[in-house]
């Protein structure tokens, strides 16, 4: 561990490093790497740009409302419940602007306030790429323009305790819905206190 004053050294070193697939969404490559014990080895890694999440809350009665997408996920095999997310794969771009923009797209939604709450690594493990959280209120209706991949998506809202329910029940399984309701409740608990 860091005692934040001197750069931590790696415990990893790349000897070299290789692309074995692309597309327009990610980059695939392999390094050969040398572990601080000596060991060589390889990793894989993908390389994909900044996304963003979105929890979007919406207030009817005096009871908040979060805005929900469902679409079918090929690599599960199923339709998944989750919080609006994705990204432009355009490098860099502002992430307020990504949010609002995936926002547009997948709900038809546009906030009067966006409050960023932080950052995530979606699974770096194996996949280098942020994800930059964010809240929406005050949400209007505008016209939606979903991309092409996103032709069955299906908008949806429950209330804040139905979706907790859902995500304790097993049915929202999608870690960063999971990740950033965790981030919102964190930064909720700091407003009231």
């Amino acid at each position: 561990m860091s005692d934040g004053k001197t750069p931590e050294k790696p415990s990893i070193q790349t000897l070299s490093s290789r692309v074995v697939y692309s597309n327009p969404w990610m980059i695939v490559r392999e390094d050969r790497i040398l572990r601080s014990n000596g060991k060589e080895g390889i990793y894989g890694v993908a390389d994909k740009d900044d996304s963003a999440i979105i929890i979007p809350i919406q207030t009817v009665g005096g009871e908040d409302f979060v805005w929900l997408v469902e679409q079918y996920r090929y690599t599960v095999q199923e339709r998944c419940l989750e919080l609006p997310q994705g990204g432009w794969e355009m490098g860099e771009v502002d992430a307020e602007e990504l949010a609002r923009g995936e926002l547009k797209e997948e709900l038809g939604l546009h906030a009067e306030t966006m409050i960023r709450l932080g950052m995530l690594w979606i699974g770096y493990g194996f996949v280098r790429q942020r994800q930059h959280v964010f809240l929406a209120k005050g949400l209007t209706a505008t016209e939606k323009d979903p991309d092409p991949e996103e032709h069955d998506l299906v908008a949806r809202t429950v209330s804040v305790a139905e979706f907790e329910r859902r995500m304790l029940d097993g049915e929202i399984r999608d870690n960063c819905t999971l990740s950033a309701w965790a981030l919102y409740l964190l930064w909720k608990a700091r407003q009231t206190a």
